[in-house]
């Protein structure tokens, strides 16, 4: 039973609790919506390149095509770092999670793995010889180049 003590009480916690959301509102509505307009971010340029792939044809992933015009944004400043710093590490930090599917997938598929194992394997391994190969190539060539700028810079 609801005396007056218990009203009054009731009444002073509803006025607290306004005045809290009141005073706090905007703060809570920015760290809420903050994840929100970065996923946002990161989904237009996903959106971008899906549009990209569909007008153009190319067989690049939609993804991919996002994920370098998101880069090229960055380096350019049109996106700014902390408009996607924090959902961006979230990610990565949770990408582990997003494999799970692909996993299933692949469960699904164990008897077409068991049937055609010996090419997966070898491509498996030729493409990783033929990225260590091109890795080691490139980096010889960065050096090469920073050293020749380097020892122009200083005369020799």
């Amino acid at each position: 039973r609801m005396t007056n003590a218990h009203l009054k009480v009731l009444h002073f916690d509803l006025e607290s609790s306004i005045d809290f959301v009141i005073t706090f509102a905007p703060a809570l509505l920015k760290m809420s919506m903050r994840p929100i307009l970065q996923f946002g971010i990161i989904f237009v340029f996903l959106a971008v390149g899906e549009f990209v792939v569909k007008c153009t044809g190319i067989t690049v992933p939609s993804s991919i095509i996002g994920m370098l015009l998101l880069a090229l944004s960055l380096k350019l400043g049109i996106v700014r770092l902390e408009w996607v710093d924090r959902i961006s590490a979230f990610l990565v930090h949770n990408l582990g999670f997003f494999f799970v599917p692909a996993g299933v997938g692949l469960m699904k598929c164990l008897g077409l793995l068991a049937d055609q194992w010996i090419p997966i394997v070898g491509a498996s391994v030729g493409s990783t010889v033929v990225i260590i190969a091109v890795t080691g190539w490139v980096h010889q060539l960065v050096r090469r180049s920073m050293s020749r700028r380097q020892r122009r810079s200083v005369g020799i």
